[in-house]
């Protein structure tokens, strides 16, 4: 959270005796926690329709993704989120130690936020929307000064490291933290679509200085992995299915039910909170939340 601090800290000045505390934003952002559903070496969006045509990758979210998936798939799917209306298809390439995969263990964190300095202006995903997050043939510095780069790889006491540590304190996590593009063209749901309109085009791109750039003027919630790997110890056989861990990179499809992504992103994002799964900001809880004890829609 250090990093999402830094970065949107000069959104708002610091609360003084005259401003209310509810007032101050200091985050707008919620919490989607989802489990691994299964691995494959499946790719819908670069490689659409061609089973086994990708390196192996590891789902999250909906748990009938597959190189045929669309949209009316993910929407009939059941979820390994915790709110049953995100039917959405995560997925990242698979951790390898030596030959045998490592998958995350528990519920990974995504954070949806605000990518742009008026937090307010950001709307939710267009359903169908799709993008690839990072490079899997970038070089070691690019990986580093990647505007999508947070905090690299993190395990023990070891920080902003840009590739997979060789070695992890005992008992510790490897974790990898990166951050997607968050302005949309506002036409193209797929990069394929952007790149046929125009060839070298994106559907997708980062904000620069805090507003989104010309030709991408919609503003949508800035996904941001952090994914946590049960792998420790002498890591010098640890390797990404894509390759050296700077050729780490993920995937978004987009298959939220609509009404409560809105909710989700109206209430927190827009409204300046930091949300639980539920909508829930425990720094203010006169807020309210968005969703039940059982992650539904309120009213």
């Amino acid at each position: 959270m250090a990093a999402a601090v830094a970065l949107l800290g000069v959104l708002a000045p610091s609360p003084s005796s005259s401003a209310q505390a509810d007032d101050y934003v200091s985050h707008h952002e919620f919490q989607v926690n989802c489990g691994v559903s299964h691995t494959a070496p499946d790719d819908p969006i670069v490689y659409p329709g061609q089973p086994g045509r990708s390196h192996n990758h590891t789902f999250l979210g909906a748990t009938t993704t597959n190189a045929n998936t669309t949209t009316e798939s993910l929407l009939a799917s059941s979820t390994t989120c915790l709110v049953p209306a995100d039917h959405s298809a995560y997925w990242f390439p698979t951790l390898y130690n030596g030959d045998q995969q490592v998958l995350p263990n528990f519920k990974q964190v995504i954070y949806y936020k605000s990518g742009i300095l008026d937090y307010k202006k950001v709307v939710p995903f267009p359903q169908g929307l799709r993008f690839v997050t990072g490079n899997m043939m970038a070089t070691q510095d690019e990986f580093r000064t990647a505007p999508g780069a947070v905090e690299g790889f993190e395990c023990g006491n070891i920080s902003k490291s840009w590739d997979i540590p060789s070695y992890c304190d005992p008992g510790s996590q490897m974790n990898i933290r990166y951050q997607a593009p968050s302005c949309w063209d506002g036409e193209h749901l797929t990069p394929q679509d952007a790149e046929a309109h125009h060839a070298g085009s994106k559907n997708m791109a980062y904000p620069v200085n805090g507003v989104c750039p010309d030709g991408f003027p919609i503003a949508v919630p800035m996904i941001e992995f952090k994914m946590a790997f049960p792998l420790s110890g002498d890591m010098s056989r640890a390797h990404f299915a894509s390759g050296r861990g700077f050729s780490w990179h993920y995937d978004f499809f987009n298959a939220w039910e609509p009404a409560t992504l809105d909710a989700l992103v109206k209430h927190c994002i827009n409204g300046g909170l930091q949300c639980d799964p539920r909508g829930f900001d425990q720094y203010k809880p006169d807020r309210g939340q968005v969703l039940d004890a059982n992650y539904q829609l309120i009213g």
